[in-house]
Parts: C-alpha cells; sequence; structure tokens
C-alpha cells in the first residue's frame, strides 16, 4: 500500500452512513504551518457534517514530476471507489494538476482555497468549480515599510512556483508606488544566508516563503541565529509562519480559506449550484510584530504601528 493512501484518514463506515462523502485534498503536507491551518479551518467547519477524507500531495517537498503525476492518478482512482459527494482542495499544487487537468466539468463538484492571486490561469471558474483565492496586503505591507525607511527594497524567497508568483505581485505593487526593488530566490538555506546579507544593502527586506528551500527545516535554529546577528534593515513579511525572521508582519489567515471552503461546500451539498457561487478573495488580515528581533536590530517603529500589532512571541526552546 502506498504512503499516499495510508495517509487518508479514513473513518469507520458505519459511524458515517447517512452523512455525505467530502473530500479534501491538500496540495502540501502536515506539519507546514499554512496548510495546517487551512486544515484546522475545513475540519472545525465540517465536524459532524460530512464523512470527511483527505489526501496530502506533498508537493512542497516531492517536487518532481513523477511524483506529482503518480499522486494525481492516485487520487483519481480514489475518487472512483469512494464518489465523494463533493471535493475540497487546497493551494495551487492541486488547482494545477488535479482540478484543471482532470475535474473540469466533472459532475463532482469542487470548492478550491488558497490558490494565489487569481484562478484566471487555471481557467476557473467550470460550471462545477467555485472557491476562494488567497491575496495578500502587499500594497499596504510596501507603503508602510517604504514610509518608515525608504525607496529601495530587496525580496528574498524559495526558488518555486509559488514564490515566483509572489514575487511577480510583490514587484507590480512596488512599481505603483515608486519602489527600486531588487530580488533573490534561493534553492538551499546557505544560498537564502548569503541573499539575506546583501539584502540588508537595501532600505527594507520583504520576506517571502520558505518552503520548498532544501535544509530549512533541518537548520531553522542555526537560520534564526543567522538572521538576528544579520539584520540591519526592517525585514517585513506576508506569512505568518515567517515571523520568527521578520519583524513586521501583514499576513493572511489559513483557517479563512478552509472555513470558507468547507462553508461552500456544505451550501453545494444542500443544493446551490457551484457555478451560482462566485469566486472571491479573502477578507481578513492581521499585524504582526517581533519585538525581539527589532530590539536585536535597533530599530524603532512608531506607536501608531506597533500598539495595533500582535505580538509575535517565538518558542522558549526549540
Amino acid at each position: 500500500m502506498s504512503l499516499l493512501l495510508l495517509s487518508l484518514l479514513l473513518p469507520l463506515p458505519s459511524a458515517h452512513a447517512s452523512l455525505p462523502r467530502c473530500l479534501f485534498v491538500s496540495s502540501y503536507h502536515h506539519g507546514y504551518e499554512w496548510s495546517d491551518g487551512v486544515e484546522r479551518g475545513v475540519r472545525k467547519t465540517l465536524n459532524g457534517r460530512c464523512e470527511l477524507h483527505q489526501i496530502d500531495m506533498d508537493t512542497k517537498r516531492r517536487k518532481d514530476s513523477t511524483h506529482i503525476q503518480s499522486t494525481v492518478e492516485q487520487i483519481l482512482g480514489f475518487m472512483r471507489e469512494w464518489q465523494p459527494d463533493v471535493i475540497i482542495t487546497a493551494d495551487d499544487n492541486a488547482a494545477r494538476y488535479l482540478v484543471s487537468e482532470h475535474l473540469k466539468e466533472a459532475s463532482t463538484p469542487v470548492v478550491f482555497c488558497g490558490v494565489n492571486w487569481s484562478a484566471s490561469e487555471y481557467g476557473f471558474p467550470y460550471p462545477n468549480v467555485t472557491g476562494m483565492i488567497e491575496v495578500a496586503p502587499i500594497q499596504d505591507m510596501l507603503a508602510t515599510a517604504q514610509e518608515l525607511t525608504g525607496n529601495r527594497a530587496f525580496y528574498i524567497g524559495a526558488d518555486t512556483f509559488t514564490e515566483r508568483k509572489n514575487l511577480q505581485r510583490v514587484q507590480t505593487a512596488a512599481a505603483a508606488l515608486g519602489l527600486n526593488l531588487e530580488h533573490g530566490l534561493a534553492a538551499d538555506v546557505a544560498a537564502w544566508r548569503t541573499l539575506y546579507e546583501r539584502a540588508q544593502q537595501a532600505d527594507f527586506v520583504v520576506m517571502g516563503s520558505y518552503s520548498g528551500i532544501l535544509g530549512w527545516e533541518d537548520h531553522a535554529a542555526q537560520t534564526e541565529a543567522h538572521v538576528r546577528a544579520s539584520s540591519r534593515r526592517l525585514v517585513v513579511t506576508n506569512h505568518e509562519w515567517m515571523m520568527p525572521y521578520a519583524m513586521l508582519g501583514m499576513t493572511k489567515i489559513p483557517e479563512e480559506q478552509g472555513v470558507w471552503a468547507a462553508q461552500t461546500a456544505l451550501t453545494i451539498l444542500s443544493g446551490v449550484a457551484p457555478s451560482s457561487i462566485p469566486i472571491i478573495a479573502n477578507r481578513n488580515w492581521d499585524l504582526w510584530l517581533n519585538d525581539q528581533l527589532v530590539g536585536a536590530a535597533g530599530i524603532d517603529l512608531p506607536l501608531s504601528v506597533t500598539r495595533r500589532a500582535k505580538r509575535f512571541d517565538p518558542p522558549v526552546a526549540r
């Protein structure tokens, strides 16, 4: 039996005989903070209202086409056997490799969430597909950092499909604000640390996600120490899980995506056509402050920012 099928959470059929069947396909893996947050929203909303099976595609850690194709084939085989009443997908790769390539105008309704910025590249909506896109408050974040520091920014992130997509949006917003934006995308943790040191030459640093950077999880503590020792500029991010390495965060809330997708799935199960439910963007954000990193860098932030922010409290020990 494959690891993929072993990852399915299979409840006893007798306990859910009268409930509709909901299949949840996550693009990534347990332990990736964004995915875990989306999952919490899905499970909280569907608890007791749906027989839920989950499959994790694990495409952040396993990016090769052979793995992705094999995973999609296993999902399709499971769908044929189990016959779900509705499918929920999370994040870009499930939309890209499963929904757009195999489920267009299928009889089973699909609700996607966590697709970055726009779903148009996947051809959504289809008659059987609706969902929530994931939009970050980039313009506000850049404008705040610009006002506090200056016009030279440096974007640093992982060398992945999702990060290249995020970078394009940051570049567009930066141009609208008259910012001079440089960037660097890293494949491994050593390259990322080198880019971070280079980024200190800018007025502020925009920190993308580490997800997909080889060796990051094994060297997270050392990377945090490197950031504390190297930071001389304001570091901002749109990712809550990057707050150990950033000073100011304007972040999306993953649970919002999962709750909305699950609620929409239940609406469809009640008889509403997916085509009558418009694709929408997330509406909520959090403001975060990492006091320890701000202090280590000797940066003073105004009360107008600090008094509104949630405090990020790093764990005492790792």
